[in-house]
């Protein structure tokens, strides 16, 4: 899966690209990710990307020429286009449903904001799908970028070690959060491991695990339990 990520401090990935799960699956050929700088695209002498809104205002907005020359070049990078995503707090909200519909695309754009937002011709002309990853401000839309690459590749086909990890995330099982794990030791401070995870009976276990998840998503997400039960 390729994802090309727009923004205005390319840089700001070098650490994130080098780490974990994504640099393997990179390695691997399984993740593709490119970096692009708005300013390539800026005709300004000083590759500047933004100016004062109209009416006047705090902050800087970025300029739709830098941008949808940008969008348009990259586009024309790959064999087809991909999806193109704006990362602002007015767009759907990222949950699991989305990152899997997200998932089934080949390749996304990910445009990255800065200062006080997009003129909205870019919104307006470009048509992106607008996502949330929650009701708070970033300095921008990279570290938003980030946790939606990260979202999503966890459902690409070998990124995970173990296929069925992702299976039982929060989230994945309807609208469930994941039951309590264990490992060694057996006991920890007076705290034990309990015992139907200890006898080997696997239908025991299902049962317990699918109790304490519901038990576990009334008593921490209400919203998310009164949903499961309409």
């Amino acid at each position: 899966m390729r994802f090309d990520v727009l923004t205005l401090f390319p840089g700001l990935f070098d650490g994130y690209l080098q780490q974990s799960l994504l640099k393997k699956a990179i390695d691997a050929g399984l993740v593709d990710i490119r970096l692009w700088n708005f300013r390539e695209w800026s005709e300004s002498k000083h590759k500047s990307v933004d100016f004062p809104p109209y009416g006047g205002g705090p902050g800087m907005l970025i300029r739709c020429e830098p941008v949808y020359a940008c969008v348009e070049a990259v586009q024309a990078e790959g064999p087809a286009p991909g999806q193109l995503v704006m990362l602002t707090p007015q767009g759907r909200r990222l949950d699991q449903t989305l990152v899997k519909e997200l998932s089934a695309h080949q390749r996304l754009l990910l445009l990255c904001g800065r200062y006080e937002g997009f003129d909205d011709r870019i919104v307006q002309g470009l048509r992106p799908l607008e996502i949330s990853v929650g009701d708070f401000i970033c300095n921008g839309g990279e570290v938003p970028a980030m946790l939606l690459i990260d979202s999503v590749i966890r459902l690409v086909p070998g990124v995970l070690g173990d296929e069925t990890s992702s299976k039982y995330d929060s989230f994945s099982d309807k609208q469930l959060l994941e039951y309590p794990q264990f490992t060694k030791p057996r006991e920890f401070r007076g705290m034990a491991v309990p015992e139907v995870l200890l006898g080997g009976n696997h239908q025991e276990i299902e049962r317990w695990r699918r109790e304490q998840s519901i038990l576990r998503t009334q008593q921490r997400r209400r919203d998310l339990f009164d949903q499961e039960q309409s």
